[in-house]
């Protein structure tokens, strides 16, 4: 089969032939394979592919682009399953408010930089009294 007959925005399977820390490459048939990039096998993040697929693994794919000149097929396998439901997050966000959620460890954050502000102060306050200390020492 030529590149030609692998048609963009098309679904096909194919049979993972090698992976790399970068993505999966995918035999399409006896004489061509395409590059599932690793930004393009899960719809969440994927730290390490060896954890989502395997040498030897049927997979559906879907061709993302086809480079004629160079022989070159990007493919999918996010874009061949359904996007996770992301509501679950909505209400973790809504139930933060002002009585305790996100902003009471703002405050705390700040409250300890706060304290090492005023730590800072003091060390300087110190460190110019030692100098001037010294100054009037030399000067003797």
């Amino acid at each position: 089969m030529s590149v030609e007959q692998y048609e963009v925005g098309s679904y096909v399977e194919g049979k993972v032939t090698g992976i790399k820390p970068f993505g999966a490459f995918v035999a399409l048939d006896e004489n061509k394979q395409g590059l599932v990039h690793i930004s393009e096998v899960a719809h969440g993040y994927v730290k390490d592919i060896n954890d989502e697929l395997a040498v030897g693994d049927q997979v559906k794919v879907k061709i993302k682009s086809v480079d004629a000149d160079s022989g070159k097929i990007s493919l999918s396998i996010r874009d061949t399953q359904e996007a996770p439901e992301r509501e679950e997050k909505k209400p973790s966000n809504s139930g933060g408010g002002p009585k305790g959620g996100p902003n009471k460890g703002s405050q705390q954050k700040n409250q300890g930089f706060n304290t090492l502000e005023d730590k800072l102060k003091d060390w300087l306050k110190q460190s110019n009294e030692i100098q001037a200390d010294l100054n009037k020492r030399i000067r003797k």
